[in-house]
């Protein structure tokens, strides 16, 4: 435009604007124009028209780089090693180090066995206590489970009712503990989706057909607890080593074997009725062995007699005679006559009475 000069350049045509003849930023540098604003300062700052390479010389993908400090601080960088080397490489090849270390050794204890696997899905090999190496994570993982632990379940975990059928269509409540443990990790790991549930499921199953064998007397009392323990523990077993699940049972307690508790007052006495049958046989029975041994006694003691007898039969006659009238004239007061003139009747029972209330008075006073 005529008149008028360009503002990012000197030119030879055109004037200034009104009132800047006399500008000081047009003083002696032998051009006309303001400043290119994209340059940076310095001693040579020369007024020349923008160029590409000028706009993006010092600017990265970033921004516009800084040098030295400003208003974020000096750039931050690693000391150098005293070879003029850097540090990174040593801390990226400890790092590496540790992390195969933490990774890839495995301190197994001795009641412990540890699973491997491929990415965590696919399984490897299996660890045996002691000092174990693997693959570092993610490329194998390592799982560790204490194999030689035993482990309890009850049944039923609560103090609700499990009732369950006997052989003589009757019910009984039964409460019952397991105790297992691992047997084959890579089975219980792999093979079972849920362990402990397979367990009880388990064991719920040889219970019921257990005691579907026995009487109901015969659980409530007792005597058959040890032979069902032993039968559910071996029919539990062959369930679990049909599944493959690497459970070994170690045992099976009978906790409460108890009537429902609808009829459990009926039950108590129904039981105390026969207990008491139970007492009055046994009096019976010790009765009857009294009197057995007292007649077997006499009998012993008669056969002697008759023994002595048979050798002198008056003689033991009269023996006889006279132990006899003594056991009798013992019991009984008596009165001994031996000559004529005799009052033939004397109160002596009343004598004898008076004269013992005389002896007690004296002996009172």
């Amino acid at each position: 435009m005529a008149g008028k000069k360009n503002p990012w350049g000197g030119g030879s045509g055109g004037e200034n604007p009104p009132g800047d003849d006399q500008s000081p930023a047009n003083e002696g540098d032998g051009s006309s124009g303001p400043r290119n604003p994209w340059l940076p300062g310095g001693e040579d700052d020369k007024r020349r028209s923008a160029s590409i390479e000028d706009i993006f010389k010092h600017r990265g993908p970033e921004g516009p780089r800084r040098r030295g400090g400003g208003p974020r601080g000096p750039s931050l960088s690693l000391p150098e090693r005293p070879g003029g080397k850097s540090w990174l490489p040593l801390l990226a090849g400890g790092v590496v180090a540790v992390w195969l270390f933490t990774t890839g050794v495995h301190f197994v204890q001795p009641r412990e066995q540890g699973i491997v696997t491929w990415l965590g899905g696919k399984y490897s090999s299996t660890l045996n206590p002691g000092t174990n190496f693997s693959l570092p994570w993610p490329i194998q993982q390592v799982e560790v489970e204490n194999v030689s632990e035993i482990r309890s379940e009850k049944i039923p975990d609560d103090n609700q009712e499990k009732l369950i059928l006997t052989g003589d269509q009757n019910l009984v409540d039964l409460s019952y503990l397991i105790r297992w443990n691992i047997k084959d990790l890579k089975q219980f790991k792999f093979n079972l989706q849920e362990p402990e549930e397979t367990v009880r499921e388990a064991a719920e199953a040889a219970m019921r057909a257990s005691v579907a064998e026995q009487e109901l007397d015969t659980v409530l009392s007792g005597e058959g607890r040890a032979d069902i323990e032993q039968s559910v523990r071996n029919r539990m077993q062959a369930i679990l080593d049909a599944y493959r699940a690497g459970i070994a049972v170690q045992g099976i307690e009978i906790d409460k074997t108890d009537p429902p508790q609808q009829v459990i007052e009926a039950f108590n006495d129904v039981l105390a009725a026969q207990q008491d049958a139970e007492r009055d046989i046994n009096q019976a029975r010790r009765y009857a062995q009294q009197l057995l041994a007292r007649a077997e006694g006499d009998a012993a003691a008669f056969n002697q007699i008759y023994a002595e007898y048979r050798l002198a039969p008056e003689v033991t006659r009269r023996r006889l005679y006279y132990e006899t009238m003594e056991s009798v004239l013992s019991k009984t007061d008596k009165t001994i006559i031996e000559a004529d003139g005799v009052t033939p009747y004397l109160p002596l029972p009343e004598v004898q009475r008076r004269a013992r209330e005389a002896q007690q008075r004296a002996g009172g006073q």
